[in-house]
């Protein structure tokens, strides 16, 4: 079990939507997902293609700082999300590590998704929750504005991803005083 001092870790739910702590047992559910988009993890921090995947998942699992989740929808694996470096002293977190199946984009998974974590990251006592985004990633920086975030700025050469690119990251966040906004 990981440090969760915020106590943010635990199984979310709403209708055909769970999110579950990842567990080793999700492993070969989560790779044959992750495999069915191999076009997208040249834009990721992190490669979770079929080459990279046991590696990263191990990484994943073993990183203290990250609480990740399995996402299922109707009891089938739709991807993975996760909290990150979670710091109980400022009340704030990042959701990261999001991979969301081809076939469940668009169709409103990730909206109820963020929507129950920023619900439960707010009643565990947090003041601001935000996301960060490789810029080259459209997609991604169009569904942090379509949950509700607000769009913050760029931090330049944020970090370094596994291709060696250096990656500028998009920020957007939610805090405490949005809530009311986007009926939390």
């Amino acid at each position: 079990m990981k440090h969760d001092p915020l106590g943010l870790h635990v199984a979310l739910g709403e209708g055909a939507l769970l999110l579950t702590p990842l567990l080793e047992q999700h492993r070969n559910a989560l790779r044959a997902a992750c495999a069915e988009d191999p076009a997208i993890w040249p834009i990721y921090a992190v490669s979770y293609d079929p080459e990279h995947f046991d590696a990263a998942f191990d990484a994943l699992m073993a990183n203290p700082a990250r609480l990740p989740y399995a996402i299922f929808v109707d009891g089938e694996l739709t991807g993975m999300t996760a909290w990150i470096d979670a710091d109980p002293a400022r009340r704030s977190v990042e959701i990261g590590n999001t991979y969301i199946r081809p076939k469940f984009r668009g169709g409103g998974i990730n909206g109820v998704m963020k929507r129950l974590l920023f619900v439960h990251g707010f009643a565990c006592g947090l003041k601001r929750i935000y996301l960060s985004v490789d810029t080259r990633n459209e997609r991604s920086q169009a569904a942090c504005l379509k949950v509700g975030a607000t769009f913050e700025g760029v931090l330049r050469n944020h970090r370094i991803t596994w291709t060696g690119h250096d990656r500028d990251s998009a920020i957007f966040s939610v805090v405490e005083r949005d809530r009311e906004r986007l009926g939390l």
